[in-house]
């Protein structure tokens, strides 16, 4: 039988539990060694806080109307009167501004900034984006060292490089193929611009970083600029095909109005004092032309306002909540946070080098004494 006066064992052994106090106790003791790796975090964090260049962020928000205002509404009412299609509902709008950070971010758009030029603060000189992007951007030391190799194979490589391929960087950018140094720039660019949108205020908020104050405002203002005038092109372009065609209407209407009214004249001029009927048959036949011509002359006349009317009532309003401005502090990087951020990496470094050695240490003292 078992006995039931022996003792139960404990599930867990006491020797094996972790005594808080005293891991507390030998942290205490080593405290000169995790003051010794704090004081070389430290450094370290200063070393890399101020090798990583300053970066400006200007911020610009914009607010567009929609698509079913009161103006718009009253000129859509006067297009349908005149026949041409104006009370049609604008809803079914493809580019809507939830969409507009896929614009900003999009290979044409970036591209078309490419030549946009652009003013440095410090230096006071004038070059374009893609000038900037490529020789302007400074980088952090250990950038330049990791990226030697890199550099040296395309060095070598342009050795070997035939002319035509030299010279296909002096032609203007195909978005449609993009060399590498184009796709390299491109994807600089679409990481210094973010374009948000808040659902419920229906604003779109567009931040520019770069390593200059200037820089940063006047590449915020252009891409708001640029896509504000890409939305234009898009919503309007409908309208300015109508009031393209309908010019083109109303000039052959004109046309044929004083053709038909010259005609009518010259034959009067020529046949005064006639009472032929053949000559009033004519007489009758060219005044109705005239009438003819100069009824479609007078529709396409009003057809060409309405278009016109048209093509302002698609043309969107945009309300800039918060324009651009020179940043005059830097958004990045954070000092203070790098600093602490290597100071917390290194004493935890040290304290778990002091707990590993003192654990490594007791079991060696175990398997000796075994």
């Amino acid at each position: 039988m078992r006995d039931e006066k022996a003792p139960i064992e404990s599930p867990q052994n006491n020797d094996e539990e972790i005594d808080l106090l005293e891991l507390a106790s030998k942290l205490w003791k080593s405290r000169r060694t995790i003051f010794i790796f704090a004081i070389a975090g430290a450094v370290i964090g200063l070393i890399v806080a101020f090798s990583i260049p300053k970066e400006y962020t200007t911020t610009i928000k914009l607010a567009s109307e929609g698509n079913g205002n009161s103006s718009g509404k009253g000129l859509g009412a006067l297009a349908a009167i005149a026949g041409i299609g104006g009370g049609q509902n604008n809803g079914g709008d493809a580019v809507m501004p939830a969409l507009y950070p896929e614009v900003v971010s999009s290979v044409p758009f970036v591209v078309g900034l490419f030549d946009v030029p652009v003013k440095e603060l410090e230096s006071d000189t004038t070059c374009t984006v893609r000038e900037y992007m490529g020789t302007r951007i400074s980088s952090p030391w250990w950038s330049t060292v990791i990226s030697l190799p890199r550099k040296a194979v395309s060095a070598i490589a342009s050795i070997f490089r035939d002319s035509a391929t030299e010279n296909a960087g002096e032609t203007k950018t195909d978005p449609f193929s993009l060399t590498i140094e184009e796709a390299g720039i491109k994807g600089a660019i679409s990481s210094r611009i973010i374009c948000t949108y808040d659902q419920q205020t229906g604003v779109n908020t567009i931040s520019v970083t770069m390593q200059d104050p200037l820089v940063s405002a006047m590449m915020a203002d252009t891409v708001a600029a640029h896509l504000q005038a890409f939305i234009t092109d898009y919503r309007t372009s409908k309208a300015r095909k109508d009031l393209e065609y309908v010019g083109q209407l109303n000039d052959e209407a004109r046309t044929n109005y004083y053709t038909a009214q010259q005609k009518l004249a010259d034959y009067l001029d020529r046949n005064q004092g006639i009472t032929l009927h053949s000559a009033q048959v004519t007489r009758d036949r060219l005044t109705n032309e005239a009438q003819l011509a100069f009824s479609l002359f007078n529709q396409t006349s009003q057809q060409l306002q309405v278009a016109k009317a048209k093509v302002q009532e698609t043309t969107p309003v945009y309300a800039t909540v918060e324009p651009a401005t020179v940043p005059l502090r830097p958004s990045k990087p954070s000092k203070p946070l790098i600093i602490i951020g290597f100071i917390l990496v290194a004493v935890i470094a040290a304290s778990v080098k002091i707990l590993s050695a003192g654990y490594l240490d007791s079991i060696k003292s175990q398997l000796s004494d075994k």
